[in-house]
This record gives structure tokens, sequence and C-alpha cells, in this order.
């Protein structure tokens, strides 16, 4: 190539003199260096991370794991990431965010057990704090400190007083909801567990606007977040907390109607053709052993108008997770929009398995529930209305595993986990990996994959607790390993179901009404479906695997549960103690009145009577 060689001083063409050679040698050496030797490479900047978190998903739930309702966009982040067969979190919402959020094991960091659910004789004891404590430090500090912006909208459930809301706790910005759940259609809790929605906006009460559904409000407010600080430069850290699918089950009208001539041959025929599905796709080994939970309806009993609603509430499902994936989509086109998609890593999971409460199983709650919502079938799943699916369809969501939410089988604990990372050759994209990961994995992966230093058991000079996760960066690339667990136990327990995770094999027992309280133990890998109890055939193993949880048990400081507890009943305590107690005292006030105002006008009109006869 011919070079132009000019005199730097006098920006003209140099002459014909003496040094003139020198010059040209002098110029061909600096040509012959590399650009790095002339000008210092860029810092690549850290990637931006979406954290997508659904609610009450069973493992199935998504098209990419083998359900039948839509989910593209979801799916099109399984395709252009990881997907994990072998995932695991808690068996109730609380106890599995705070884990999320932390690396830390549920006890440790407070979450022993929810408000909803624990029972008085562990209130305040050591782990059962019922709130994210404050020993455990967040992902949104550890990357906040390390230069990101970070925001979080949705459901929290991890405390509500002004040191525990997500502001206090490394949020720069939220919209956040703390309780259990609420309304997908206007502002209000769910009738007889709470007062109100507990909405904020940055620690103060919130107001939700007119035209409000939560999935569609969620992703709005966070892209408001995202482009209110564009022009700081920052990475973002994005936590998006959906209400779908909690109980009420609730959707728009025509994402009900796409689903209209759909689930007329019930759960159980659901429940195999999934199945057969989450094999054909690779996330299940064909061929997988089912077992028919006892809590299963059978579909062919129910009357018509029973099927009728149950076929309702099903279309209302599946429109619920529809209208989700259409506003994961729109994040999507967002931040292909603004040139971020390339640099963002998404991930996605559900915080438990598929929801089995049937909340109008007593007298009690259906005279209560049908004088606040409108219960007629054909409002299932529309603005003013309660449903939920019922351990029947919630089968079907958690298929081909057994249990449900709540519990510790496979079907509570076993959920769908999308890792993916669009612009980086660090993830293997339409990859499928079937080796164990827990949910405390998530944000030391995360923190690996950015390049954002942890604690270490120490964050602002003093101590706190250590995360007990582990990156799964060495299962994401090509070549990766099966599991970064190995053959290291892992523990779990939550409301007295309790399990022990080590290697393909899992320690399980589950008390009543889900289980009997026996402890078995099942070949997660081979008999995800937990078919085939192992204990009496591999003894060495089940003792010393039950030693492993009583070595687990004893420093994370479980609890044993009171006899004849459930949680379920737990639930309707609490709703009892909480909203139940206050009604019956108003309503008693209310009839009290009346009997007051009747008697006054009986004794009224008897003297107006004696007054006339004299």
């Amino acid at each position: 190539m011919a070079v132009r060689l000019f005199n730097w001083g006098m920006a003209r063409p140099l002459g014909r003199g003496p040094g003139r050679a020198a010059i040209i040698i002098f110029a061909a050496l600096l040509a012959a260096q590399p650009v790095q030797a002339q000008r210092a490479a860029a810092p690549p900047q850290r990637p931006n991370i979406v954290l997508l978190l659904a609610d009450d998903w069973g493992f199935s739930d998504v098209g990419a794991f083998g359900a039948e309702f839509a989910t593209p966009n979801i799916d099109a982040l399984a395709h252009a990431g990881m997907r994990f067969s072998n995932f695991h979190v808690s068996g109730s919402c609380s106890p599995t965010r705070a884990m999320l959020q932390t690396g830390v094991m549920n006890h440790r960091a407070g979450l022993g057990n929810m408000p909803e659910t624990i029972p008085d004789a562990h209130r305040g004891k050591p782990g059962y704090d019922t709130v994210m404590n404050h020993r455990v430090v967040t992902i949104a500090q550890l990357l906040r400190a390390s230069g990101y912006r970070t925001y979080l909208t949705g459901k929290w459930h991890l405390g509500s007083d002004p040191t525990r809301l997500p502001e206090a706790r490394g949020y720069d910005r939220a919209f956040s909801l703390a309780d259990a759940g609420a309304d997908n259609f206007e502002q209000r809790p769910i009738e007889g567990m709470y007062d109100t929605a507990a909405w904020t906006e940055n620690g103060k009460p919130a107001t939700l606007p007119k035209d409000y559904y939560s999935s569609r409000f969620v992703v709005q407010k966070m892209l408001d977040y995202i482009d209110a600080d564009r022009k700081s430069g920052k990475p973002f850290f994005a936590s998006i907390n959906f209400l779908a699918n909690h109980i009420p089950v609730q959707a728009p009208d025509s994402d009900i109607a796409r689903y209209s001539a759909m689930y007329q041959d019930g759960w159980t025929a659901l429940r195999e053709a999934r199945a057969k599905r989450a094999a054909a796709l690779g996330i299940m080994p064909a061929g997988t052993p089912m077992v028919t939970m006892p809590t299963t309806p059978d579909w062919k009993k129910l009357d018509v108008d029973e099927r009728t609603a149950a076929v309702r509430v099903m279309q209302a499902y599946g429109a619920m997770a529809t209208a989700m994936d259409r506003e994961v989509g729109r994040l999507v086109a967002r931040l292909k929009a603004s040139g971020d998609y390339e640099n963002t890593i998404f991930v996605f999971l559900s915080d438990n398995g598929a929801e089995p409460t049937n909340p109008f199983h007593s007298l009690r709650n259906r005279l209560f529930l049908g004088m606040e919502y409108d219960l007629a079938t054909a409002n299932i799943g529309r603005r003013g209305s309660f449903s939920a699916i019922g351990p029947g369809w919630a089968s079907a969501a958690v298929s081909p595993l057994s249990g449900y939410k709540f519990s510790a089988t496979e079907g509570g604990l076993r959920v769908p986990l999308i890792i993916a990372w669009p612009g980086s050759a660090k993830i293997r994209t339409g990859a499928i990996s079937s080796g164990f990961a827990h949910v405390t994995d998530i944000l030391p992966t995360l923190i690996d994959l950015a390049g954002v230093p942890g604690h270490g058991g120490t964050w602002q000079g003093r101590s706190v607790e250590p995360v007990a996760g582990r990156s799964l960066a060495p299962m994401l690339g090509d070549g990766g390993k099966s599991s970064v667990h190995g053959d290291a136990p892992l523990g779990y327990e939550l409301s007295g179901n309790a399990a022990l995770f080590r290697g393909d094999y899992k320690l399980v027992r589950n008390l009543a009404p889900t289980g009997d309280g026996k402890w078995r133990l099942f070949d997660i890998r081979r008999d995800p479906g937990e078919t085939r109890d192992l204990s009496a055939a591999m003894p060495d193993r089940f003792a010393a695997m039950r030693a492993d949880y009583r070595a687990y048990a004893k420093a994370n400081g479980v609890l044993d549960m009171p006899a004849g507890y459930t949680a379920d009943e737990q639930i309707n305590r609490y709703a009892f103690e909480q909203q139940g107690k206050k009604r019956l005292i108003k309503l008693g006030l209310w009839v009290g009145g009346i009997l007051v105002l009747l008697s006054a006008l009986v004794w009224g009109l008897r003297r107006r009577r004696r007054a006339r006869q004299a």
C-alpha cells in the first residue's frame, strides 16, 4: 500500500533531504506495529441483566418445556440460550425469592417459612423471621456497588417495613407488591387474606392506573425505569416479578377466547400429552413413568356443570400465561430496538411448582367468596372473578412430575429455567442441560458472567451469610460440566416437607396431606416422576443421605412441625386472624345494630298500640 509521508510539525509533504531515508524506515516500523500498541482497547461493557420470575408456573408450563398454550417469546429465549431440565427451587414463593436474591439457603436468609404458613410456635425463632433478614446481601446490592442501575417491578413478598422493601435492599427504583398476590385488573387484595393490595413505589404507597393489568404494567414500568436512566451509560439489572399465574387466575378476554376450543378432554389427558411433548423436545427421558396423584379427581365422574367450569378455568390459565409471554416479547422488542438485546443476559424461571389449592373446598370459603366476587362460570378469569386451577389441572402443569407447590416433590420443586445471552458465545444456543442446579446458583452465575465481585462473607465492614450457591457458568458453554454440584449434598426444608439432593439421587419426606411422613429415595435423573422408592434396594445410600439431611437440618436450625400441621390449614388460620375475625366482628356489629333497631321498632309499635288501647 502506498503511503504519503508528511512532516508532522509543518503539515506538508517531506522534501528530498538527507534524513528522508531514516524517516521512511521509522514510519515503516510504526506501520508494522499492531493496533493495540498504538491505542489501548476499550474494556468490554458489562452485560445488562433481565430476571424474569413467573409465579406458580409448573414444570411444563412453557412451550419449550411441553406446554400446549402459546409462549413464543419465552420459547425464543430458550432457543437463544440454554434450558435446564433439572433445576430446583423452594416449594413456595418467599423462600425461593430470598434464595434467588441472595444465593443463601432460605432458613439462613430468614425464610424458614412464610408469614401465611408459619405455625405460631415457630414465629421469631432463628431462621423463621418470615421476612428476608439483614444478614444477607442481595444481587442488587452487589451489582449497584459495581456500577449497575438496579430496578424491580412486581411481586416482592420479602418484607413490607421500610428497611426491607426493595429500595432498602439495593434497588434504585422499584414498584413492588409486598403481599403474596393481588388482583390482576384493579388495586384490590386477595379478599379474605389482606386489607389492601400493598403496592409501593420507591418505598411510598402507590396507586395503580385505571387500565392496569398486572403483566402489562410490571413490564411497562420496567421499560420506563430503563429509559429514564439510559443517559447514564451504565448497564442495568431489571428484576421483573410477574403475578401470573398466581391465584386469582385472570386474563384479558381476547386471550381467554383464544383457547375456547381447548381442554375439553380434561387434566389426565393433558398430563399425558404434555409428558409426550416434553420427551419429544428432549426435556424429559422418553417413557418417563408417572404416578396419578391421589388428590387428582376423576374427570369422568364430574357432572356437566363441573366440567364446564373446569374447562373455563384452564382456558383462563393458559390465557394468563400467554398474556405474560406477550409482555416478555414487548420487552425484548424494545431492547432490540435500543441496541441492548445482544448484550443482555436473560434468566427465566418460576418460583415454585403449580398451585393445587382449591379455594372453594369449604362451605365457609364458598359463601365468603360468593359475596366478594362474581363466580359465574361465564365470568371465570375475567375482571371481578376469583378462580384457581386446583389439583387436577396442577397435575398437568407439572407433568410428568409428581406433586405440586408447598410439597417437596419434584412437582413442587422442579421448575423451568432458561439462561440466554444472545450476543455471547459463553452460552450454548438451543442446548438442554439435565444436570442438577439450584436457585441459590443464580446469583453466583450472574455475577460471574458479569465480572462483578462477590462479598466473600463480608459486606460494608460486617459479617454476612456466605453464598451457598455455585456458578453455573461451567455448565453453560461448549463441553460444559454436567453439574457444578457433583456429589455434594444439598438440603431443603419447608413446612416439614424436606429433601436432600446428592448427585442423581433425592431423599424426600412429605407430610400430610401430600405424603405420609416417611422418608423415600429416588433416582431423579432416571425417574423424575418419583415412582420407584429405592430405600430398600440401596440401604447404604439411604442411611448416608439421612445423615446428610440431619447435618443440614442442624446447621440451618430447622425446626420440627407441630403435630397435625398442614400448610392449607395454616393459611386458613392466617386468613381468619388477618381478615376473618375482623369481618366477623364487623358483621356481628351490623347484625347487633339491626337487632337493636328491630327491637326498638317493635317496642315503639307496642307502645303505640297500648297508647291507643288506653
